[in-house]
């Protein structure tokens, strides 16, 4: 029997960059702070569901492109 691992695939930080964010700039679009989206981009906090789809409307695509499962 096998035991999977999976683990959470966060692809915030590559969307924050591509777009030449600051973290202090992303967090004021999204009404959050900038520790929050620093632990969101550390895969420390997962976000809520309301403020996955306001990441995913900042960066103009789906909330799957921005978070996933794999495993390891």
């Amino acid at each position: 029997m096998y035991n999977l691992i999976y683990i959470m695939l966060n692809y915030v930080k590559k969307y924050r960059k591509i777009l030449k964010l600051r973290q202090e700039d992303l967090a004021e679009s999204l009404n959050v702070t900038r520790q929050t989206v620093n632990a969101i981009e550390l895969g420390k906090h997962d976000p809520s569901l309301k403020l996955a789809f306001k990441l995913a409307k900042v960066f103009n695509c789906r909330v799957e492109e921005l978070f996933g499962v794999g495993d390891n």
